[in-house]
């Protein structure tokens, strides 16, 4: 598959797996993704998809620091109902990177399910924010939430997005779309991955949700 050129520049995420160690995937267990495996598993590029894995990236930064971030170790909730809009795209990417899933994720080894991961991806949470994530080991957790706004769509391509989406468009019409639909997620991805105002954290307080300035 030909990606657009920008995929490369894309920042990556780095985690130490023990499942992957414990069953000889690889000697350290670390593993890195890149922003073209979030799009394999969706199947698309689109803001949401960037976005998610945005989200993620910052939320380890938050929580780790210069640790390495922990893959199966994180309890993951996402404020909407699994069925609604695109909760279930950012989940899809939350798995990818985290590991976490709903019920229907890996149920562990041996009598006391080591390495579980089924059940650490919660939807229906309820707090002011798009995601949150939790450490296991010691209960750090942080909110996230994302402001697509600081990354508007242009002119063009609100003109150009309803012939396209009813299929109206024609060849030249389409291909500029494209370009410009990818335009913006490249803008996301390598300008404003760590832009505060694009993704929004701040401390998730174990037990309840605190109040503080977003970070």
């Amino acid at each position: 598959m030909e990606f657009p050129g920008f995929f490369v520049e894309a920042p990556t995420i780095s985690l130490r797996d023990p499942l992957a160690q414990f069953l000889g995937v690889s000697k350290s267990g670390m593993i890195t993704y890149a922003y073209a495996d979030a799009v394999k598993l969706a199947g698309h590029s689109c803001p949401t998809v960037a976005g998610a894995y945005l989200m993620v990236r910052r939320g380890l930064q938050y929580l780790y620091g210069n640790e390495i971030p922990e893959r199966g170790g994180i309890e993951v909730y996402l404020r909407g109902p699994r069925d609604q809009g695109t909760t279930g795209v950012i989940a899809s990417v939350v798995t990818l990177l985290t590991g976490a899933a709903p019920e229907t994720g890996f149920g562990g080894i041996g009598p006391h399910g080591r390495f579980m991961r089924r059940d650490l991806l919660c939807f229906d949470a309820t707090f002011d924010g798009i995601m949150a994530l939790r450490r296991g080991d010691n209960g750090d957790g942080v909110i996230l939430d994302l402001d697509t706004s600081v990354v508007p769509f242009t002119g063009e391509i609100q003109a150009l997005l309803p012939r396209s989406v009813v299929g109206q468009a024609n060849e030249n019409e389409q291909a500029r779309f494209a370009a410009l639909w990818q335009a913006r997620v490249e803008e996301m991805l390598i300008r404003h991955a760590d832009d505060p105002a694009l993704i929004r954290a701040r401390e998730w307080k174990a037990g309840a949700l605190a109040d503080e300035d977003l970070a």
